[in-house]
């Protein structure tokens, strides 16, 4: 049985083969996997998604016919219509690869369905006192429809189409913690994890870009948009006891804070856990 930090790992990584899923193309791209119902339910649009020995394709824009934009998105609101997802009215792009071309976009919702790879941003909000290292942390709205109540890291979000992390982490650092651009503009980009975790909305393979922030003893976070209910500042040896013995924080946001105790040498890098933790962290990439 797994314990301790490597069990947020597993957790995250609870997939052992895609064996059962259907790959799922745009054009000549892979791009994401289907269950087989999801797969079963597009079978009945054969004019708009081909089905050959490599999976399913959405073809490229053909004369008179939509374009594989309005066919992709068409489908997202058919699937949520048929109860299989929940748009949330939020674009994201679609790749091959985490650094590929944009081939499409589609609704945050329709993302685990189609098994395509989403990107996010996680901050850590350090405060380095005489005492040690500090972290902020929010504790997670009751309303939340995932991980409610639960700790998270001070800005995390997923990243909309057409934004670069660079920018997302500032457009969240300012809707849910009240910071400043110029100070969130200060972040250093110092990790990009990834896992892949099989749940009832489908398939999550989702890459997180990590920054660190030193934030001044004077600035306080504030709630700002109804996502956090509120913040608090816990000094960096009670974060690592919660994270390695209880499930308190968000499932994804224990990989990033095991990375950032490996980083700042609480867990030893050097090690045989330190590394083994290391690799599977980037479990899915």
């Amino acid at each position: 049985m797994t314990t301790g930090f490597a069990r947020h790992i597993a957790a995250c990584n609870n997939l052992a083969s895609p064996a059962g899923l259907v790959p799922f193309r745009i054009a000549a791209a892979p791009v994401g996997w289907l269950s087989p119902d999801v797969a079963r339910w597009l079978s009945f649009r054969p004019r708009d998604f081909h089905f050959d020995a490599g999976g399913v394709v959405l073809p490229p824009r053909r004369l008179g016919r939509p374009s594989p934009q309005a066919v992709l998105d068409d489908a997202a609101r058919g699937l949520a219509k048929a109860g299989y997802l929940r748009l949330r009215d939020e674009a994201f792009d679609v790749r091959a690869t985490p650094d590929g071309p944009v081939l499409a976009t589609l609704d945050r919702g329709a993302i685990p369905a189609f098994g395509v790879v989403a990107q996010g941003v996680h901050l850590n909000g350090l405060v380095r006192r005489a005492d040690g290292l500090h972290l902020w942390l929010g504790k997670r709205a009751a309303s939340k429809a995932v991980a409610p109540g639960q700790w998270d890291n001070i800005v995390a979000g997923g990243m909309p189409a057409g934004l670069s992390p660079g920018e997302t982490l500032v457009k969240e650092a300012a809707e849910e913690a009240g910071l400043a651009p110029e100070l969130a503009g200060q972040a250093r980009q110092v990790a990009r994890l990834s896992y892949i975790m099989q749940g009832p909305e489908g398939l999550r393979r989702d890459i997180l870009h990590v920054f660190d922030l030193d934030i001044p003893e004077a600035i306080t976070p504030v709630p700002a948009d109804g996502e956090v209910e509120s913040f608090e500042l816990w000094p960096i040896r009670r974060v690592l006891e919660a994270v390695r013995d209880g499930d308190a924080v968000k499932f994804n946001v224990n990989l990033v804070l095991i990375d950032l105790f490996i980083r700042e040498g609480l867990i030893d890098p050097a090690s045989a856990e330190g590394q083994s933790l290391a690799r599977g962290l980037r479990a899915g990439a």
